[in-house]
């Protein structure tokens, strides 16, 4: 079944809608308050949604799936991680955000070490959070390519575009309301796709089961092995999923940013708390849905063979679904992957402006200029996602583990440097610095030169940098340890 022009025009028209209603929050941004954390009057359910937006994306949907659909459900060992790693940070580092008028997760980096180790935690930030970004922007233009079988960057540029649209207009209100819509679209489309696969399988669930054992046991979740070079077991998972998602969440501005949105500490927190019930109920979706493609294609092969795992549960939208459900469908993927770029580019811009311009460039002028600078600067790093996007596409790896992966490299000495700043106060500047360049050429050996899993890298990442940043700074107590510059 082809992808009809009643299909295109439902894309067409929920993008433009999203966009438009994103356009409409411009009028409430007046402050860098308003336009970075939403005047704090954001209610903590809609920030639940928009954190497991930000978190799970584009990726999700595609990715997800492929990984089941080759596997089994062992992935969920990592999301028992991130459940663990949010009440860490609940009540490790929400707490510290509180404490302080913050706008970003580096000013309490400058309040414990000083400016220069702040503006290496906000670079690590640009960085990673570019490169990650560029890599799920990618995962967009896979199901463009499917959809008009064409070349990916004029599709790719018009939803990038729309996307920079309400972000620019609307700040952090905008992302948050938008993705409150987006993951409602996405979630019940995926749903609605998984009963249309499981009406046409004979024998439906039952099917699915016999399959799934038949196949090695693809519903398997636990596997107590442990071998570092796997990513996908029991300890591997909880571990390494626990240090991952503290650091993406306690240190990584897309989501601190969110969390300082709220109304207060305690709604900051059950925020975070709820959206790993979320989280975890999301991702079983989307590998359920794989184990169930699975069992479809036995019995329905494609005519090509998927040379990637990102083109099963695409492929089945465009190619299985009813005319105007595929539109639907297809919308909920696009969805996606709006939602986490727009939280992506307020975040930037957020970093970009609160922790390099503004203290070093024009720490006097009004909110008028530094609005009119954010987004300006939110435009241009829209032009550096896109150009990473349109690079990661001759890549050959699951975007959803490469996107990971690059998170991970960095995320081990950022998620050190805090933990040196709030668990310790012997710890100085020279030490956490050192302590971080110590764990990212530990783990450039690591990657080039071992097997072991992304899964381990923000631990050994993290334990690096905590333990030599201790021992320098004990070895050379010079600074004082708080407020160094």
């Amino acid at each position: 079944m082809a992808f009809s022009w009643i299909d295109l025009a439902v894309v067409l028209a929920y993008i433009v809608a999203i966009t438009a209603f994103g356009a409409r929050f411009r009028k409430g941004q007046r402050t860098l308050r308003d336009y970075f954390l939403g005047g704090n009057r954001l209610p903590w359910w809609a920030i639940t949604l928009s954190i497991v937006c930000a978190e799970t994306s584009i990726l999700t949907i595609i990715s997800t799936p492929g990984i089941s659909y080759r596997s089994n459900l062992g992935f969920l060992q990592l999301v028992f991680g991130y459940l663990v790693a949010r009440v860490v940070v609940s009540f490790l580092f929400i707490p510290r955000y509180f404490a302080g008028e913050l706008f970003t997760a580096y000013e309490l980096i400058e309040r414990r070490f000083g400016h220069r180790l702040r503006l290496f935690t906000a670079g690590l930030f640009l960085l990673t959070r570019a490169l990650a970004e560029g890599v799920r922007v990618f995962a967009i233009s896979v199901v463009i390519a499917i959809i008009l079988k064409t070349g990916v960057v004029p599709s790719l540029v018009i939803i990038f575009v729309l996307t920079l649209l309400y972000t620019l207009e609307g700040g952090l209100t905008a992302v948050i309301w938008t993705d409150v819509i987006q993951l409602t679209i996405y979630v019940t489309g995926t749903v609605v796709a998984l009963f249309v696969a499981l009406h046409a399988i004979p024998g439906g669930w039952g099917e699915v089961v016999r399959m799934a054992h038949a196949a090695g046991g693809k519903f398997t979740v636990f596997d107590f092995h442990f071998n570092w070079t796997q990513p996908y077991l029991f300890w591997t998972g909880l571990v390494g999923g626990m240090f991952l998602n503290t650091a993406s969440h306690g240190t990584d501005q897309l989501i601190v940013q969110q969390l300082l949105a709220a109304r207060s500490r305690r709604q900051s927190q059950g925020a975070l708390l709820a959206s790993g019930v979320v989280v975890l109920l999301q991702f079983t979706l989307f590998l359920v849905v794989g184990v169930v493609l699975y069992a479809f294609y036995q019995h329905f092969p494609p005519t090509v063979a998927f040379q990637r795992p990102d083109q099963i549960y695409p492929t089945f939208v465009i190619t299985r679904l009813p005319v105007g459900l595929c539109g639907l469908l297809t919308a909920a993927i696009l969805a996606a992957g709006m939602a986490n770029l727009s939280a992506a580019l307020n975040s930037l811009a957020s970093s970009s402006v609160m922790d390099f311009y503004k203290p070093f460039a024009r720490p006097r002028a009004d909110d008028r200029h530094y609005l009119r600078v954010s987004r300006l600067v939110t435009l241009v790093w829209g032009v550096v996602i896109i150009t990473i996007a349109l690079a990661a596409q001759y890549l050959q790896r699951s975007a959803l583990e490469l996107a990971l992966t690059v998170a991970s490299v960095p995320y081990g000495s950022m998620l050190g440097i805090f933990l040196l700043g709030v668990l310790t106060r012997r710890a100085n500047s020279r030490g956490a610095l050192v302590g971080a360049l110590c764990a990212l050429a530990t783990l450039g050996y690591v990657m080039h030169s071992t097997s072991i899993a992304w899964t381990w890298y923000v631990a050994i990442g993290t334990t690096v940098t905590f333990s030599m940043g201790l021992i320098v700074s004990l070895a050379a107590p010079v600074h004082s340890a708080v407020g160094e510059s």
